[in-house]
C-alpha cells in the first residue's frame, strides 16, 4: 500500500481471456445452437475480472450476441458466479438498464451466458467529467428505480461477508504471527483495533435499506451508448443501503483518476441522503477489504485483481482518513 495516491499509472481491470476457438467443440455447437446461426466472428473483450470467455458474437444470420463462458477448471469459483448472475438478469424486470439474457449453457462443466449485445463502450479512463457526470446521473437513476427491490435477493452482508472482515482478518494475521502488515499504511497500523470496531458496525449500515444494489460498479461494468448508460454484469447484486453502490463505485473512480471519493459522494444526491455515521462504517469496510485483499495470492485467472485491489484501497484509506479524523 506505498502506491503514492496520484500515481499516474494504474492497474488494468483484466482478467485471462480465451478465446472462442479455445472451447472445446461441443459448448461451441452448444451455443450456436442456442443462437439458431453459426459463429462468423468473434471479438474477445478484454475489460472485465471474470475468466474464460468474454466476446461479441457476429452470426451468420446478420444477428449478434455477447456471450461469456467460464469452466471450474479456469477458476473454481466463476461456474458459481455465472449461475447466479443467469438467475439475477432472467429475473430483472426490463426497465433495468441492463442487456437482456436470451440464454444460457450449462453441461456442469462449462457455462455459458449469451446476452444482447448492446453497441457501446465502456467510459475512458482516465475518466472523462463528461461521461462520468453521465455515469452519475444514471446511477441515482438506478438507485431510485430499484428502491425497493424487484426481485429476492440476500442483503448484501450474506452474500459478501469478506468484504465487511477485512481489517478483522489482518488482525488475526498479525495476532497468529502470519503478518506483519509491511507495506500498510502508518495510518492503518496505528488504529488497526479501532478499525477492526468501526468495521464491525459496517455489514449492518450496509444492509440496512430496501435497494437492490449491483455492488460492482466500475468502469469496466458500465457501457455508454450515444443515449443510454448500461450496468453489467450482476453476479454480486444483493439488498442493502441506498448509497452502497456509489460509495463502493467511487474508489476505483479516483483510482482511475477522477475526482477524490468525497467530491463526488458530498456532493450527489444519493450521498447527501446517507447516514455520515453508517457510511464512515462502509467505507471502512471497503478500505479493510481492498488493503486485505491485495495482500493476498491472485486467484486463478486472475492475475491483476490483487493489484487492482492495491490501487483502490489507496484512495478508499484516504476518504477514510478524512471521515474518521484520526490522526
Amino acid at each position: 500500500m506505498s502506491k503514492p495516491p496520484d500515481d499516474l499509472a494504474f492497474t488494468p481491470a483484466t482478467g485471462q481471456r480465451l478465446q472462442w476457438a479455445q472451447l472445446p467443440d461441443h459448448v461451441r455447437r452448444g451455443l450456436e445452437t442456442r443462437l439458431g446461426s453459426a459463429v462468423t466472428r468473434a471479438d474477445t473483450q478484454s475489460g472485465g475480472f471474470s475468466p474464460g470467455v468474454a466476446a461479441r458474437l457476429g452470426l451468420a444470420n446478420g444477428r449478434s450476441a455477447f456471450v461469456k463462458a467460464v469452466s471450474g477448471s479456469i477458476n473454481p469459483d466463476s461456474p458459481g458466479m455465472h449461475r447466479r448472475e443467469a438467475r439475477i438478469a432472467a429475473a430483472l424486470p426490463t426497465s433495468v438498464p441492463t442487456p437482456r439474457l436470451l440464454d444460457s449453457y450449462d453441461d456442469g462443466d462449462w457455462i455459458a451466458l449469451i446476452f444482447e449485445d448492446i453497441e457501446g463502450t465502456t467510459p475512458r479512463t482516465p475518466w472523462q467529467q463528461a461521461e462520468l457526470d453521465r455515469v452519475l446521473d444514471a446511477v441515482g437513476e438506478l438507485t431510485a428505480a430499484l428502491t425497493p427491490a424487484p426481485i429476492a435477493v440476500e442483503p448484501v452482508s450474506e452474500l459478501m461477508p469478506m468484504v465487511f472482515a477485512g481489517w478483522s482478518r489482518l488482525a488475526a494475521g498479525v495476532e497468529s504471527g502470519q503478518d506483519d502488515l509491511r507495506g500498510v499504511d502508518p495510518w492503518a497500523q496505528r488504529h488497526l483495533a479501532e478499525l477492526v470496531a468501526l468495521e464491525a458496525l459496517s455489514s449492518d449500515a450496509a444492509s440496512g435499506g430496501t435497494t437492490l444494489l449491483h455492488t460492482d460498479l466500475r468502469a469496466d461494468n458500465i457501457l455508454l451508448t450515444p443515449s443510454r448508460v448500461f450496468f453489467i454484469d450482476w453476479p454480486w447484486a444483493s439488498r442493502g443501503a441506498a448509497w452502497v453502490d456509489l460509495a463502493f463505485m467511487l474508489p476505483s473512480v479516483a483510482m482511475q483518476r477522477g475526482p477524490k471519493p468525497w467530491e463526488i459522494f458530498d456532493a450527489h444526491p444519493v450521498g447527501r441522503r446517507a447516514p455520515a455515521a453508517a457510511v464512515t462504517a462502509v467505507v471502512a469496510a471497503a478500505a479493510g477489504f481492498m488493503i486485505r485483499g491485495s495482500r493476498l495470492p491472485p486467484p486463478p485467472g486472475l492475475p491483476t485483481v490483487r493489484a487492482f485491489q492495491r490501487d483502490q484501497g489507496v484512495p478508499a484509506l484516504e476518504w477514510l482518513k478524512r471521515r474518521t479524523g484520526w490522526r
